[in-house]
């Protein structure tokens, strides 16, 4: 020792351990550097090996210093040197500690990469890392992700589940959990089994706090699978722009966005509009929502707008937004139906999520709008066997999933009711037909359009025309423009007649032909 002593004090400093755990350290090296457990020290030193487990502590402590690492945490019987600590030796450099304070996002997610590995490989022990990252938490409260962990005071075991969830979302782009990789967060089999119940039944603590939840297969939610929710992902995760394609899923209108609209209805769906127009108000809509949640009641609002093109519903939806003063999510119906198999029912569930988040938030419940919803709301296939089929039918499983705990207002438009599957026809509280309006409608809608146009032009351009809405603004608009470009026209009741004329050839044409 004393002939050694200046290299063990060179040692121990360059290590920060201490002059005994640097001998230590040297002849693990000798023995090993692989596989050196208490019988060879005990050799080495001539000790009993009784007498040689007093050293515990020293290489719990170089452990701890990542200078060695046991090869089972559960015995720690046996242990070597780690190649990263060999490899620097090799190149006489010093094995450092990665920073564990003042860590930004990624580098803070790229430290949890090793500490995780490191429990994979039983390098450090689920009460070790427990620790390990509760201080990696305390010293790094600049963090966002750290601050929200620290906000939410999980015990251990909590804490290194989420945070699992969360390095293998973010490190390893999984959010497909399963429990042989839960497993290895818990110190024991009693603990695991505990925890497994609850994650099965839906009753873990994480679950119940909305940050984790079931994964959804075919629309069915799987309780051997886990991820974290949309809105563990939107918080937790903000930093690492985990939810960026989540985000295109929908479009947000606010209701001082849409432009003030007179619509003229048949007389029985103008009833039902008002109606709902009347239910759809903040103070109304609050009074049936807990009413119905007394009585046990869903208390979602669901509708279903259906009729022919052009016949106002979408514009409905709009102006019910802005008379109620509700935000819109615009689905994205291309974008939700991906073309990675798979991603379809990820993107259904997220936007499910997003908008359940968006209703927490929000002091007045925003409209889920899926406009022109054929493609997702028709009949299901029985027996589905392309890859296609199944994800089409998943997508409306979640969707109908979904519809029957919505707590909020969904309304979905479709030209094409006939093609409704009849499941989601029940789960629809409110189906208004929008019809083309009658000669009296179609009147008042020509003068709305064309101030200028005489009552008399409108009604023999009403007679002679059954338009629905969209059609007469489109031959409005042709006839704007005209006016822009050449001034007042002398008689528009023959250049409208003429443009009416061609509106109804566009209408044949599109007809299908053929055998």
């Amino acid at each position: 020792m004393k002939k050694a002593a200046p290299y063990i004090e060179l040692l121990a400093d360059k290590y920060g351990i201490t002059q005994r755990q640097a001998v230590l350290f040297c002849i693990c090296m000798e023995k090993g550097p692989r596989r050196v457990d208490y019988d060879d020290l005990a050799s080495h030193l001539d000790m009993s090996k009784i007498g040689v487990l007093s050293y515990a502590s020293d290489i719990d402590a170089l452990v701890r210093r990542r200078l060695l690492r046991f090869r089972d945490v559960k015995d720690e019987d046996d242990f070597d040197v780690p190649t990263a600590v060999i490899r620097c030796l090799k190149h006489n450099e010093v094995y450092e500690l990665p920073r564990r304070q003042g860590l930004d996002c990624p580098e803070l997610f790229e430290l949890l990469e090793l500490w995780f590995k490191d429990l994979y490989d039983d390098a450090v022990s689920p009460r070790e890392l427990g620790e390990e990252i509760s201080q990696l938490i305390d010293d790094n409260q600049q963090v966002s992700f750290a601050r929200q962990l620290k906000d939410l005071k999980l015990v251990r075991n909590d804490l290194l589940l989420l945070t699992l969830f969360c390095h293998l979302l973010v490190n390893e782009d999984d959010e497909d959990i399963r429990f042989g990789q839960i497993e290895r967060v818990f110190s024991s089999s009693s603990d695991f089994n505990t925890a497994k119940g609850e994650l099965r039944s839906g009753d873990h603590y994480l679950q119940k706090k909305k940050l984790i939840e079931h994964y959804c297969s075919d629309g069915i939610a799987d309780t051997t699978r886990y991820k974290l929710t949309a809105e563990a992902k939107r918080t937790l995760l903000a930093e690492m722009k985990i939810t960026a394609t989540e985000e295109r899923l929908a479009d947000v209108l606010n209701p001082n966005q849409l432009v003030n609209k007179e619509l003229f209805y048949m007389q029985d769906i103008r009833r039902q509009i008002d109606e709902l127009t009347t239910f759809l108000q903040p103070e109304q809509y609050h009074q049936i929502h807990d009413r119905m949640k007394e009585r046990g009641f869903r208390q979602g609002f669901t509708c279903l707008f259906y009729g022919g093109p052009g016949t106002g519903k979408t514009e409905t939806v709009y102006q019910l937004a802005r008379q109620t003063g509700r935000q819109i999510m615009v689905v994205d119906v291309p974008q939700i139906k991906s073309k990675w198999v798979g991603d379809s029912e990820k993107n259904i569930k997220a936007l499910f999520d997003r908008y359940r988040e968006q209703v927490k938030r929000a002091k007045v419940a925003p409209i889920l709008l899926f406009n022109e919803a054929d493609a997702i709301i028709g009949i299901r296939m029985n027996g589905a066997q392309r890859a296609v089929d199944k994800m089409e039918n998943s997508i409306q499983n979640i969707i109908l999933q979904e519809m029957e705990t919505l707590d909020g207002i969904m309304i979905a438009t479709t030209n094409l009711q006939e093609n409704l599957d009849k499941a989601f026809e029940r789960r629809f509280l409110y189906k208004i037909k929008f019809e083309k309006p009658d000669a009296s409608v179609r009147q008042k809608i020509w003068i709305q359009m064309i101030p200028e146009l005489s009552e008399q032009d409108a009604n023999t351009l009403a007679e002679k025309f059954d338009f629905s809405g969209g059609q007469i603004e489109n031959v409005a608009r042709k006839y704007s423009i005209k006016s822009i470009l050449y001034g007042t026209v002398e008689t528009p009741l023959t250049l409208l007649t003429d443009y009416c004329s061609e509106e109804c050839l566009q209408a044949q044409t599109n007809k299908r032909i053929g055998f």
